[in-house]
């Protein structure tokens, strides 16, 4: 049970707190969020490997994880004063009352680092397989569930937003289709072909994920960010298919990844000192369980894992 215990509380802490996005004085808030985050992290991982699929799947239905999140539960996708913030007002899509760069932005910021991940990180200090039985994936699917319905309601209290039917159905569609299209998605042989060290992959996935989401909030910002994703998507197929690619590679990937929120979290936590004093914990912290999992993924050299 460990494996999964722990992802379903580091899907939040990554998606939400480690990005200074929720205080750490809200940590009670954890308990919610993580039926949310963490249950649909479980889902998706234990989906995947349960049908024998690898990471392009994965990370496809965090795409879907995100439509829905962003969508249907949360709705900051469509709400144009969204906890105050007016996302609606850069590179809007008026006949979808949504913001293309930030749709993108919420979308792919769950698929990566609300899904993608803790899965990896946690997989690197796991064994392979399902972790659950059929019993254990029916209460998860009750948890994340009841955790989404959970934040539905309380933002919906709080926000006194809903998007409209069209808008919903629209979403809901898009969370359809994302799913169908990582059904086929099955890893292939993997071929003997050169690939950079874990240290490498590290630095590339730091660089790519900070580049991303220092890209400004305009139509070119849009475009970079579109580039981006075709970027790292050639990069993860090819170098993911190389026989020497292990459990290192994808810890660093991961971590690199994580790091870009480490500092990202700064600008947005709270200016006064108790907030800052316990976000600066709470990234300390964050370091530390790189370290742990680093020295554990170094150990695991290639084991397979698509």
């Amino acid at each position: 049970m460990w494996p999964t215990l722990s992802l379903l509380l580091l899907a939040p802490l990554v998606g939400e707190y480690v990005l200074g996005n929720v205080p750490v004085s809200a940590l009670p808030a954890l308990v919610v969020l993580a039926g949310m985050y963490g249950g649909g992290a479980v889902l998706i991982r234990e989906v995947a490997r349960r049908t024998g699929r690898g990471w392009p799947a994965i990370l496809v239905l965090g795409l879907a994880y995100g439509v829905l999140e962003a969508g249907l539960l949360d709705q900051s996708l469509f709400n144009p004063d969204f906890e105050g913030h007016r996302f609606l007002e850069v590179t809007p899509v008026p006949a979808l009352g949504i913001s293309a760069v930030n749709a993108l932005a919420f979308v792919v910021g769950h698929a990566v680092w609300s899904i993608g991940v803790p899965i990896a990180l946690v997989e690197s200090a796991a064994r392979p397989g399902p972790w659950l039985r059929r019993t254990g994936l029916a209460v998860c699917a009750l948890v994340f569930v009841g955790g989404s319905v959970l934040v539905f309601r309380f933002l919906l209290r709080a926000e006194g937003f809903l998007a409209t039917p069209a808008q919903r159905v629209g979403a809901a569609l898009t969370v359809v289709a994302l799913v169908l299209a990582a059904l086929p998605l099955r890893p292939r042989p993997r071929v003997d072909r050169r690939v950079p060290r874990p240290r490498v992959v590290g630095v590339g996935a730091f660089l790519l994920s900070s580049l991303f989401v220092l890209m400004p909030d305009d139509w070119t910002g849009f475009a970079l960010k579109i580039g981006w994703l075709v970027v790292a998507a050639a990069l993860g197929l090819w170098f993911g298919r190389g026989a020497r690619w292990g459990a290192g590679h994808r810890f660093a990937a991961a971590a690199g990844a994580l790091v870009t929120y480490t500092w990202l979290g700064w600008f947005l936590v709270e200016k006064s000192p108790g907030p800052l004093i316990a976000h600066a914990v709470l990234i300390a912290l964050t370091w530390a369980l790189l370290v742990v999992l680093g020295l554990r993924a170094g150990s695991s050299g290639t084991r397979p894992c698509a």
